[in-house]
């Protein structure tokens, strides 16, 4: 009775994940993106991780979203939260905004966080900070890799493919997308390896490895990101 129980609220507190998962699938259904996800068998079922990913461009919100096939809540800058209509659904949908304008809000950043994964969902996060201009990886933060050493959390690189190749963050209009497939490997769990920095320090370079070996040979190696 207490595992049914549980699992009617587990269904409710996911409510809210469930348009924003729709809505990206019918995108991509009604643009005719085929999609292709890799490596969901390397996931345990009901745990809680801090996935994170490349980011390419805005269709790799519609791929994580739709097809990650995980609840979980997106780590985002405090700006997006100003934008008409995807600001207030995801205000409304309790997503995490980041703001680091000073400590206290850096704090609550955090605090927000830890409550959401202490619920049971799991947080993604782009730890570039930003999209690329070039479909190439820049620097990668540590705030992701810091709170997944906090709480003593798994780590998974996952990379993005094809989205850069869709949509170019110079272009900018919907109407000018490209046709191309969207890919999404999820690499194996990165565990903790003990508390502290030397932790962090080992998932964000483990996971920034994982996640260049699985782009496109055109798109491997660093490149300056000058919006980071």
């Amino acid at each position: 009775m207490i595992t049914l129980l549980y699992r009617i609220y587990q269904i409710f507190v996911g409510l809210p994940y469930y348009p924003g998962r729709w809505w990206a699938k019918i995108i991509l259904w009604a643009l005719l993106i085929p999609v292709k996800v890799e490596g969901r068998e390397k996931l345990e079922k009901d745990r809680s991780y801090v996935f994170v990913a490349n980011h390419q461009g805005i269709f790799d919100i519609f791929l994580i979203y739709g097809h990650l096939g995980r609840n979980f809540k997106w780590m985002m800058k405090h700006q997006l939260g100003r934008i008409p209509f995807i600001g207030y659904a995801c205000r409304k949908s309790h997503q995490i905004f980041v703001d680091k304008s000073g400590p206290k809000k850096i704090k609550k950043t955090y605090d927000t966080a830890r409550d959401i994964l202490q619920e049971g969902y799991s947080v993604t996060v782009f730890p570039e900070g930003a999209r690329s201009f070039t479909g190439h990886m820049g620097i990668f933060r540590k705030g992701a890799f810091a709170l997944a050493d906090e709480l003593q959390l798994s780590v998974v690189p996952m990379t993005i493919n094809g989205s850069f190749d869709i949509l170019p963050r110079t272009r900018g209009f919907i109407n000018l997308i490209d046709w191309h497939p969207l890919r999404l490997t999820i690499h194996e769990p990165i565990h903790p390896i003990g508390k502290g920095p030397e932790n962090v320090e080992n998932s964000r370079q483990k996971a920034y490895d994982a996640i260049m070996s699985g782009l496109e040979e055109k798109y491997q190696g660093y490149v300056e990101n000058p919006d980071q």
